[in-house]
């Protein structure tokens, strides 16, 4: 977006706030909390800079904002972020009232029975691949299961269930996930074009997922998986501290680098009293489609005797194959299609396993 245009998307933002209030009187669309506007395929995208004890003051200031913004004619749908940072400068903070009662939050996912957070300490050991069959393995069970992509900056579930097409909205401006195989899935991967750069700072972020987390319809669910970012930082502590966690799958390859980097994951969840509910060995081996010889590209049983040494329960072993990697490219996973074949029971065991470790 050209500088011109990016002016001109501002100065039609705070336009269209004018008939928003602050706490203090003043219209939102005069305030220089308003920042970062983006506006990708009719999704337009700004944020509020609020200090963390304005959250709950800020949330209806945060809905009037985004229906504001919805009636924008080159708006189909407003998202409108909270950015809450500690040490906020002194101009942005609303003034102190000791006897406000802090206002009632709703219960997040009040519908979902098991929230279960998929992770790894590093990226690229497949544990999105994983999330997804996992999930419909749980949905071959008679489960019904929902995904939410956590990853801001690099969402893959859009790729993985080939979903095109923006969310709906219900009539109490919700979120409707969308659906495929059986399964609801939301990322923000669908609500931005596919090429835009989530050039967001942490606290962004923590509020982006925060929203979702408690924004979208996802209606009854047995399970939820949450496809969490890799690393232990500020968006891992969101999902963490703010959504009922039932427990934490780890997802790591057999690599001595790639377990190292699990063990801060495990570590995380256990400081914050979410308890570890497996840990999968992903890309275990290869078996060589010329000759049928099998490789131990990453090392062999790592992840199962780490499993063993840190006390947690072994879920199971993925093999890595041409088969997976092509499915996974074209949105067509293996569960869902080759049910029946070696990955798809390979999934579908896992599945069970984790089902035996969950209350009835």
């Amino acid at each position: 977006m050209s500088d011109r245009a990016a002016a001109e998307l501002e100065q039609s933002i705070r336009a269209a706030l004018q008939a928003v209030p602050l706490p203090d009187g003043t219209a939102l669309g005069q305030s220089d909390r308003l920042a970062g506007f983006s506006l990708n395929g009719g999704s337009l995208t700004t944020t509020i800079r609020i200090t963390p004890e304005e959250a709950a003051t800020f949330a209806p200031i945060r809905a009037a904002a985004e229906a504001a913004l919805g009636q924008m004619s080159s708006v189909t749908r407003a998202m409108v972020v909270l950015t809450a940072e500690r040490g906020a400068p002194p101009d942005l903070r609303a003034p102190s009232k000791p006897d406000a009662k802090p206002a009632a939050k709703p219960p997040v996912l009040p519908d979902v029975r098991h929230v279960i957070a998929v992770a790894s300490g590093k990226g690229g050991v497949g544990k999105s691949t994983t999330t997804v069959n996992l999930a419909l393995g749980l949905r071959a069970l008679g489960l019904k299961v929902g995904i939410l992509d956590a990853d801001i900056y690099g969402p893959s579930l859009p790729t993985l269930l080939a979903l095109h097409g923006k969310p709906r909205v219900d009539a109490n401006r919700q979120l409707l996930p969308s659906e495929a195989h059986g399964i609801k899935a939301m990322s923000i991967g669908l609500l931005v074009d596919e090429e835009t750069a989530m050039i967001w700072r942490g606290p962004m972020v923590m509020s982006a997922i925060t929203q979702m987390l408690a924004e979208v319809n996802w209606g009854a669910l047995d399970v939820l998986l949450i496809d969490m970012p890799p690393g232990t930082g500020d968006a891992q502590l969101a999902i963490a501290q703010g959504a009922p966690l039932r427990g934490a799958i780890i997802v790591s390859t057999p690599q001595d680098l790639a377990l190292i980097d699990a063990r801060r994951g495990i570590t995380m969840f256990r400081k914050v009293d979410v308890p570890i509910l497996g840990m999968v060995e992903n890309m275990a081996h290869f078996i060589c489609t010329d000759c049928g010889a099998r490789h131990d590209i990453f090392g062999s049983g790592g992840a199962e005797a780490e499993a063993a040494r840190l006390g947690v329960p072994y879920l199971g072993a993925v093999p890595l194959t041409m088969e997976l990697r092509a499915a996974s490219d074209r949105g067509r996973p293996v569960v869902a299609f080759e049910p029946d074949g070696v990955l798809g029971r390979v999934y579908q065991d896992i599945a069970r396993n984790l089902v035996a470790r969950l209350p009835a």
